[in-house]
């Protein structure tokens, strides 16, 4: 994506339906509620990867330019609107993006360029359009949305870079699908779009990253295993796809084997928050407590977040 969003977010990790749910799971703050199906686990795994893991600084990875959203907290909020694309296209809070919102100016300046797309005499005329659309979407965090746009920009000028924007803005969605069925939507469209990329990139390592996040929450996960295992391969420093394989071998109880994807993690970045907390609750669940702690402590330190250090607290009490 061509921008990269302010991290100004803050981020709680939750472990506490490890022993019920057999996973791990991920909310933003102010949200407590266990995720029950590895579809979900999967779509946060995805997101908080894209979010904390690797950055323009390391391996060359654009994860910095697919952070999660900043919450938007408008609170003039109109009535969500539908378009002839079959997308719902409304910039407030609705049951398939609930953390959306926009003011008065936002909504009134979408539905002028709805029109004018509408409107547009030709394709090209359409792409330049669809193009402010798109990051108007993105702006008030509507990425299946802005996703559509980038496509429809994508079928104009067809381009590798083009259709990994289109297929940034469907993974930014997935990662925050709140339901089953939308996590298998925009996770398909998304992984339609990253194989057009690798069709004309084939070593795209952060296309084919996000590739296989999205077939984690496909009926093909081995899939997603081969692709980051492939990107492990040429990169072995890359950030998203350890965080990733340790997320697996969580959801397939390998403990041990999620200690070492984790322990490479921040051996590669000592301020993944994810990758430290991740640590300690894979270390404690192999019974190394005192190495658990220190991890725990590793990622209270690197975040300001009450909630998280409350988290953290509680898993440190379990040690005892």
């Amino acid at each position: 994506m061509a921008t990269t969003r302010p991290a100004t977010h803050q981020l709680v990790v939750l472990a506490a339906a490890l022993a019920l749910v057999g996973g791990l799971f991920v909310l933003p703050k102010g949200i407590v509620k266990p995720k029950e199906g590895k579809a979900e686990l999967s779509s946060d795994a995805a997101k908080t990867a894209n979010r904390d893991g690797g950055g323009s600084a390391t391996n060359g990875s654009k994860t910095a330019a697919s952070s999660g959203p900043v919450p938007a907290t408008a609170s003039d909020n109109g009535g969500a609107h539908s378009d002839d694309d079959g997308h719902d296209h409304g910039t407030t809070a609705t049951a398939a993006a609930p953390h959306t919102s926009a003011t008065s100016a936002q909504r009134q300046e979408l539905t002028g360029l709805l029109a004018q797309y509408q409107a547009a005499p030709d394709a090209a005329a359409r792409a330049t359009v669809a193009t402010t659309l798109a990051r108007r979407y993105d702006a008030v965090e509507r990425f299946d949305s802005a996703g559509y746009y980038l496509e429809q920009v994508a079928l104009a000028r067809p381009s590798a870079s083009n259709w990994q924007r289109a297929a940034d803005a469907y993974f930014q969605a997935f990662s925050f699908a709140a339901s089953d069925e939308r996590i298998k939507l925009l996770g398909g469209k998304a992984r339609e779009l990253y194989g057009k990329v690798l069709k004309t990139e084939p070593g795209n390592l952060d296309a084919k990253t996000n590739l296989g996040m999205a077939f984690m929450a496909s009926e093909d996960p081995v899939q997603g295993v081969t692709l980051l295992r492939e990107v492990l391969a040429v990169d072995p420093r890359n950030e998203k796809a350890l965080y990733n394989m340790g997320i697996l071998a969580v959801q397939s109880n390998q403990f041990d084997k999620a200690v070492i994807r984790f322990q490479d993690l921040v051996k590669v970045n000592p301020k993944n928050v994810n990758g430290q907390f991740y640590l300690g609750v894979t270390l404690a669940r192999t019974g190394a407590k005192e190495e658990a702690k220190k991890a725990f402590l590793a990622a209270k330190s690197l975040s300001a977040d009450p909630a998280l250090a409350a988290s953290v607290d509680e898993e440190i009490a379990k040690l005892k």
